[in-house]
């Protein structure tokens, strides 16, 4: 018996044709200005010898297998210089050799090669570098060269056909294409760059080479895949033109980058959140503490302020607040507006510079809470806490608190809240933990736990409250919805 599947599809008008992009005029045009980069660096004292496996480079990834994992030969050599070597890509941004790079590609590299289409090798100069933005400067000597035309990354549109160009394991000039899968990312780590998101295929040794639009210009630079697998996986991360350019700019005039900063530890405002402080929908920049005598703090700034623009820029997102900071030239005075006690507030802030990092890697600042809460040693239990501490009969909404001593006020340098004794039901669900010190609900600051009772009687069911916990060394605002107590 046969069986027929019938599908429906809509038709197409008469004569019409699907036309699928062609991106070979596109390379042809714009493929000579990609370069292979390859870096050589010398680890002092990190090589050993494996006579048993005598044709394994040291360069080949199951070196490090075996030389970790085997017993040590009594007769291999002792320890000696190791070369490690790196592959990337990057391209030529003006005629007269200045190329353009991530700082990974090149970090810590004692010599730089820079290999182009035509095969013509140079060694190139490390003009500067931004680890925070993953930015390279690169300079070879050579003129008349090919170079890449810079886009508007502003104009892309999601959906959009994108194409990249690199050297994926070290195969040189391949080309991948896909399109634009977001704009504006934020990423684990990463407060500086509002990523573009696309599915174009990136493997190690991509990385700093140019994204293109249709049109032939760069909109991007290739610098990061989420993977499992070490390989592609569909999510690949450039770096807009326009913030790369406006880092090249800085290193080319003074080798380094002015980076603002206000000195604040911001949070993601929810839903929840937006509800406590009675804003009507979710926005902007939660503040849950302040660098003692910064910027933000002289300029007015207040714990649980939310900010809702910076110089004029909206702050629609919190991850939004440190790029636009970061971009604002130090000692500029701007004007930021708050939201505060349920009404729009201005303040003008001086703008400091941010200090150069010091190595080390890139990662969350310090004292910025993580993805699930601030966390401090011994799981952030405030001192003098005694161990099987008992419910309160007084608990509301699952917590029992008690007056900080003067004692444990002293050591977490805090002049008021109340320690959590017990945090159960409502109260735990919402990630609230025994230790924690209650410093604030809503915009009311907590400074015994009779007054935290009484505040908490106040609220109807139903509502969100947002309590501001201290735990560790860290702060952030946690919403608590209130049911009624048992």
């Amino acid at each position: 018996m046969l069986l027929a599947l019938t599908f429906l599809l809509p038709a197409a008008p008469a004569g019409a044709q699907v036309v699928l992009p062609d991106f070979a005029d596109l390379v042809d045009r714009q493929g000579g200005a990609v370069v292979n980069i390859s870096t050589t660096q010398t680890v002092r004292g990190g090589g050993r010898g494996l006579p048993q496996f005598p044709n394994i480079p040291e360069d080949d990834p199951f070196f490090e297998f075996f030389r970790r994992f085997l017993p040590p030969n009594p007769g291999a050599p002792g320890p000696r210089d190791l070369e490690t070597r790196s592959l990337g890509s990057g391209f030529i941004i003006s005629a007269d050799g200045f190329i353009l790079t991530n700082a990974h590609v090149v970090e810590g590299a004692d010599d730089i090669t820079v290999r182009l289409t035509d095969k013509r090798d140079f060694k190139a100069k490390l003009i500067g570098s931004d680890r925070r933005t993953d930015i390279a400067l690169l300079k070879i000597e050579a003129t008349g060269l090919p170079r890449v035309n810079l886009g508007d990354p502003n104009r892309l549109r999601v959906g959009e056909w994108v194409v990249a160009i690199g050297s994926p394991f070290g195969f040189d000039n391949s080309v991948t294409a896909g399109i634009v899968s977001a704009k504006g990312r934020a990423l684990p780590q990463e407060n500086f760059v509002p990523f573009i998101q696309t599915d174009v295929a990136i493997n190690p040794g991509n990385s700093g080479g140019p994204l293109f639009n249709l049109r032939g210009e760069v909109i991007g630079i290739n610098s990061q895949i989420y993977s499992r697998t070490g390989g592609f996986m569909g999510l690949s991360f450039a770096i807009p033109i326009d913030v790369a350019m406006d880092i090249v700019s800085q290193l080319r005039s003074t080798g380094r980058v002015a980076r603002g900063r206000i000195g604040v530890v911001i949070q993601e405002v929810t839903k929840e959140l937006a509800e406590s402080f009675g804003l009507k929908k979710p926005m902007g920049a939660l503040v849950n503490s302040l660098e003692k005598g910064g910027p933000a703090q002289t300029g007015g700034i207040e714990p649980s302020d939310i900010i809702l623009r910076f110089d004029g820029k909206a702050v629609n997102a919190s991850g939004d607040l440190p790029r636009i900071v970061a971009a604002t030239r130090p000692g500029s005075r701007v004007p930021v507006e708050v939201w505060r006690k349920g009404q729009t507030r201005e303040v003008t802030v001086v703008v400091a510079d941010t200090p150069d990092e010091k190595g080390g890697p890139r990662g969350p600042q310090r004292g910025q809470p993580g993805p699930q809460g601030p966390q401090g040693p011994q799981q952030g239990q405030a001192p003098g806490v005694a161990p099987n501490v008992s419910p309160r009969p007084n608990a509301r909404q699952g917590l029992s608190v008690t007056d900080l001593t003067q004692e444990q006020r002293a050591q977490l340098r805090l002049p008021s809240g109340v320690l959590v004794e017990e945090a159960q039901g409502n109260a735990a669900r919402a990630g609230i933990r025994r230790g924690d010190v209650i410093v604030a609900i809503n915009n009311v600051e907590i400074k015994t736990a009779e007054q935290f009772g009484a505040l908490m009687g106040q609220f109807e069911r139903g509502r969100n409250v947002a309590l501001l916990v201290r735990r560790g060394e860290n702060s952030i605002y946690i919403p608590l919805r209130i049911e009624a107590n048992n």
